[in-house]
C-alpha cells in the first residue's frame, strides 16, 4: 500500500518526527486560508501523486501570494502528470499539498528498504539528495552507503559515525541526522513498512534536518491492520481492484498479449516466453491454484478490460488447478464474452487430456498449444493476424 505524500508525512508526524506544517488543497479558492492558517504569504504546491519524479514534471512548484498559488491549483488539478516511472499513462492530479518554502543548504537522500538477499532491511544514503537514486546507483555505486540496521534498536554507534563521516556532518547537526534516521527506523518497524524513502533529505540554511519529501510504501501484507493509514486501493487501476475481490493476482502491463497462468513462477516464464516471441505481455495474472470456471471467467473479463490486448494466452500447468476445469472455464468466458481477440490454450498436468477434449469439442476457434514451443509459435502467428 502506497501512502501520498502528506500522508506519510502525518505517519512520521505521529511518531513525534518534525516535519514542515502543510495543507492539502483541491481548489483553487482553498489557498488564501490555508496561507493563512499557516501563517504565510507564499509557499510550495506539491502534486499528490504516487510516482517519483514529480519535479520534473512540473508536478511541484514555487510560488508567492495567495493569487500565484491559486492559479497554480487551477492548472494542476485535473492534469495528468507524465514522469518517468508512470510511463505514457501518467497520473491524475486530485489534489496537491501546500508546505513552507525550505532555505536549502544541501540535499542529501536516505532510505530504508528491505534487502532481500540480506534478509534484513537496509539503510541506503548518499550526500546526492534529490536525484534519480536508480541512475546514481547504476553509474555511481560509491556514492551510497548501505548499512544493514539492527532490529528493534536504533543504529549502532559505529554506523551512525560511519555514516555522518560519509555524509560530511558534524556537531549539532550530525547529532540530530542520527536522531532523524533512529526515528525512521522506529517507523519503518512498527508501521509495518517495505520501503521509506527520504529525497530529499534537507540541511536548511540554519543547519537543521528538514524531511522535504517522504516515500512510504506499507508491506501489502499488513494491509489489514494499517489500512487507517491511507488508501490500500488509491495506487490500484479498477481491473486491479476487480482482481483482488477474486483472489486474483493481476498487475497491468504496456504490451499487447493477456496471460491468463497459474502459479506465479509460471506466469513469470510465461512473460519471458511472450517477449522471446517477439511480443509484450499486457499484463500478469495468476489466477492461483483453486480458481473455479466462474473465477476464470471474471479473469478473461478483466483483461479484456484493457484495450491495448490483441491476443490471449492461456498457459496452464494442472497440479491442484485441474486442466479440465481450467478449459471449461476457458469455453465458459468464450461463449459469454464472445472476445474478438484470438485465444491461444497451452494446458499440461493433471486431466490434460480431457482438458484438450472439452476445448477441441467446443466447437470455439481456440487454438491449442502442445508445448511452450509452440506455444510461442501459435502466439505469434496468431498476433501477425495469422490463420486460426
Amino acid at each position: 500500500m502506497k501512502l501520498l505524500e502528506c500522508e506519510a508525512k502525518a505517519v512520521l508526524k505521529s511518531h513525534g518526527l518534525k516535519v514542515p506544517a502543510g495543507a492539502l488543497i483541491s481548489a483553487p479558492q482553498e489557498v488564501e486560508p490555508a496561507l493563512s492558517g499557516l501563517g504565510l504569504s507564499g509557499g510550495v504546491l506539491k502534486a499528490m501523486v504516487f510516482t517519483g519524479g514529480r519535479g520534473k514534471a512540473g508536478g511541484v512548484k514555487l510560488f508567492d501570494g495567495a493569487a500565484a498559488g491559486a492559479a497554480i491549483v487551477k492548472d494542476l488539478i485535473g492534469t495528468t502528470l507524465v514522469t518517468h516511472q508512470t510511463g505514457p499513462a501518467g497520473e491524475v492530479v486530485h489534489k496537491l499539498y501546500l508546505e513552507p518554502k525550505t532555505a536549502i543548504a544541501r540535499e542529501l537522500y536516505a532510505a530504508i528498504l528491505l534487502d532481500r538477499e540480506a534478509n534484513n532491511p537496509v539503510l541506503i544514503l548518499s550526500a546526492e539528495g534529490g536525484m534519480e537514486i536508480e541512475e546514481l546507483a547504476e553509474t555511481h555505486p560509491e556514492k551510497l552507503l548501505r548499512l544493514h540496521l539492527p532490529i528493534g534498536h536504533d543504529m549502532w554507534e559505529f554506523q551512525a559515525n560511519q555514516a555522518i563521516a560519509f555524509l560530511g556532518l558534524s556537531g549539532a547537526t550530525a547529532k540530530e541526522f542520527v536522531a532523524v534516521i533512529n526515528g525512521l527506523w522506529k517507523v519503518y518497524q512498527a508501521e509495518d513498512a517495505s520501503m521509506l524513502e527520504i529525497n530529499p533529505l534537507v540541511i536548511d540554511k540554519e543547519d537543521h534536518v528538514v524531511i522535504l519529501d517522504c516515500k512510504f510504501i506499507v508491506d501489502d501484507n499488513a494491509t489489514y491492520r494499517r489500512a487507517a493509514l491511507g488508501n490500500p486501493d488509491a495506487d490500484k487501476t479498477p481491473a486491479e481492484i476487480e482482481a483482488a475481490k477474486w483472489g486474483l493476482s493481476y498487475i497491468p502491463l504496456d504490451g499487447s498479449v493477456g496471460c491468463l497462468v497459474n502459479g506465479a513462477g509460471l506466469a513469470m516464464a510465461t512473460l519471458d516466453l511472450i517477449v522471446q516471441a517477439g511480443l509484450q505481455p499486457a499484463n500478469f495474472l495468476d489466477v492461483g491454484g483453486s480458481a473455479n470456471e466462474e473465477a476464470v471467467t471474471k479473469a478473461f473479463e478483466i483483461i479484456l478490460t484493457d484495450p491495448k490486448v490483441e491476443v490471449i494466452l492461456v498457459n496452464i500447468f494442472g497440479g491442484i488447478m485441474k486442466c479440465d476445469i481450467i478449459a471449461q472455464g476457458v469455453i465458459g468466458a468464450t461463449k459469454k464474452l464472445a472476445p474478438k481477440v484470438p485465444i491461444v490454450v497451452r494446458l499440461q498436468g493433471t486431466n490434460v487430456e480431457l482438458g484438450q477434449k472439452l476445448l477441441k469439442d467446443s466447437g470455439l476457434t481456440l487454438i491449442s498449444a502442445d508445448g511452450l514451443v509452440d506455444a510461442a509459435e501459435k502466439l505469434s502467428k496468431a498476433a501477425k493476424g495469422g490463420a486460426r
